[in-house]
């Protein structure tokens, strides 16, 4: 039997937050839940070591499994992990939890009456979120407002990282990825390919929801606030561009 919902989480370089227990946490959470799921972790090209912890842990959890890709991104990593998905819905995930795996129950709903894609969201009526420095707050919302401006309207929060889909729209738009099309690269850019993803889906008429959520900000290093910001601005340019060109039909 297929399972109800797959669940991909991509990886990159997650020693110190494998030490903090997050897979281990949302394994216990998924205990709690009536419906049956998979894991799919998809490390991408890890060269901190935890590939091993990932391997062990993984060997000895029943539903998990573990997805060994290239250096693609996020977006490439996602992807990946949307071609092995075989449950009726697909949930993708910060491996820091950022968002609680729980948290999907406010998606789930929507998924059930019709809606194609499922959006967290950090900024919508009723969303919670903690600790987030204030210049990084402001910082997203000045590049929401560049999305509005330049390629989609419609959302509050295009980058939370936390989106569910019905698993065969979800194959069909991550195969329609142009400025996210997976390729090997150097970074750990995370990128803006959610934008891509929402603004396909708005090609394709599909219906979205977006749906507030319980957030907490993850102190990272591999984000450069400023560099990455100027390089998804870019990018967010580049898919109205290519929306020109026609590369979206």
């Amino acid at each position: 039997m297929e399972p109800y919902l797959s669940i991909i989480i991509p990886a990159y370089n997650e020693k110190a937050n494998f030490q903090k227990g997050t897979l281990v946490d949302m394994k216990k959470l998924l205990t709690k839940v009536n419906f049956t799921w998979e894991v799919i972790v998809v490390d991408d090209g890890s060269t901190d070591g935890s590939i091993e912890l990932l391997e062990k842990f993984v060997n000895s959890s029943k539903g998990i499994r573990l997805v060994k890709n290239i250096h693609t991104g996020k977006a490439g990593t996602v992807a990946r992990g949307v071609e092995e998905a075989k449950g009726e819905y697909i949930l993708f995930t910060d491996f820091d939890q950022a968002t609680p795996i729980l948290e999907f129950e406010k998606l789930q709903p929507y998924l059930e009456t019709g809606f194609d894609v499922v959006i967290g969201s950090r900024e919508v009526a009723g969303a919670k979120r903690e600790k987030e420095p204030f210049y990084r707050h402001l910082m997203g919302k000045g590049f929401n407002f560049g999305v509005k401006l330049i390629a989609i309207r419609g959302f509050s929060d295009t980058q939370c990282g936390f989106k569910a889909f019905k698993t065969e729209i979800a194959k069909k738009l991550f195969k329609k990825l142009q400025v996210y099309r997976p390729k090997k690269i150097a970074s750990a850019f995370t990128g803006a390919f959610d934008v891509e993803i929402l603004f396909i889906a708005k090609k394709m008429k599909l219906k979205v929801a977006e749906v507030p959520i319980h957030w907490k900000h993850i102190e990272t290093t591999r984000v450069s606030p400023l560099k990455d910001s100027i390089h998804m601005a870019w990018d967010v340019v580049k898919i109205r561009i290519y929306d020109l060109m026609g590369r979206y039909q």
